[in-house]
């Protein structure tokens, strides 16, 4: 099978961590340019932008798009404009109206446009959703607690306005969630919490009603020290499930459950990508975004001290 030229835009930790080697391991896509104003990628042809790739003699079919969010949706809609398919890093866009906007944009152009929701292809996370099926919840509780400077380090973009702050790493906890559940939750109440020199918030304790009305709890902080935590429980009329290390490990009443590899949660990402490709269909779901533009809707906005790093 042929494999379609892809681009990888904005080349920062993500993409060179993880994209990289699992466009390397994919059948479906060739890694062709990379197009970032700071980086580049030894062999891969470089541009400094999107707009210098389009005008490069490099075939390109589909792009990854890997750059800060605050700068996503112009490149997105500039590569849809232009015929490519295109796969958004999450979150998908700073806003729900700008993604919904390129949804619009693909449909004209006869493009692909999918979302890559990565933690939702942790290992743990198909098994959970089949065995939760049929049963009622009782209680969901979410724990994400990282340190920023371990995860993020020099990313001051981070913590601009667009940039997420906490949520960046809770948004995956929410994704997981969204995917898991037999029905979707609405947000309650927030208590966000920001340093007083940033624009987003450090924590986040969100409130939520799952499906049947059960209480869902989730706690996001970016100052975590030590061991890092990426947890999710959910008590239900049948048992206890509990997903940790960000869905990679399932433990169903106390014990581990064998899961399937998948490849890893990238290779994942790309292969399902390379179906919807072949599907010609778009694959965008915002419940993981809606739930954070809601928290910054209707959330308690607290100051504490700045962050230094």
């Amino acid at each position: 099978m042929k494999k379609t030229p892809l681009a990888i835009v904005g080349f920062g930790k993500i993409a060179r961590d993880q994209h990289v080697a699992a466009i390397a391991g994919s059948t479906a896509f060739e890694l062709v340019a990379v197009a970032s104003p700071h980086s580049h990628l030894e062999g891969v042809p470089w541009f400094r932008d999107l707009d210098e790739l389009l005008k490069g003699d490099v075939k390109v079919g589909a792009v990854a798009l890997c750059t800060t969010p605050q700068v996503r949706f112009a490149a997105a809609r500039r590569a849809l404009e232009h015929g490519l398919h295109v796969l958004l890093e999450k979150p998908p866009g700073v806003t729900v109206s700008e993604v919904l906007a390129l949804v619009d944009v693909a449909k004209q152009h006869g493009s692909v446009l999918a979302a890559s929701w990565h933690s939702r292809h942790a290992r743990g996370v198909e098994t959970a959703r089949t065995w939760l099926a049929g049963r009622a919840l009782r209680r969901v509780t979410i724990t994400w607690k990282e340190d920023v400077r371990v995860w993020h380090p020099g990313q001051a973009w981070i913590w601009k306005a667009g940039g997420l702050g906490v949520f960046d790493p809770g948004i995956n906890a929410l994704s997981i969630l969204t995917e898991i559940l037999p029905g979707v939750p609405a947000l309650r109440g927030a208590r966000l919490s920001y340093p007083e020199n940033c624009e987003t918030p450090i924590a986040a304790d969100l409130e939520l009603a799952g499906p049947g009305g059960a209480p869902i709890v989730a706690n996001f902080d970016f100052r975590q020290t030590g061991p890092q935590t990426w947890d999710i429980e959910v008590e239900t009329d049948r048992g206890t499930l509990v997903l940790s290390r960000g869905g990679s490990v399932l433990t169903i009443e106390g014990r581990e459950v064998a899961t399937p590899d998948n490849g890893g949660e990238y290779p994942d990402v790309y292969a399902r990508f390379a179906s919807v490709v072949a599907a010609g269909r778009i694959d965008v779901d915002l419940a993981p975004l809606q739930l954070v533009a809601d928290a910054f809707l209707c959330g308690e906005r607290v100051v504490v001290e700045p962050f230094i790093e």
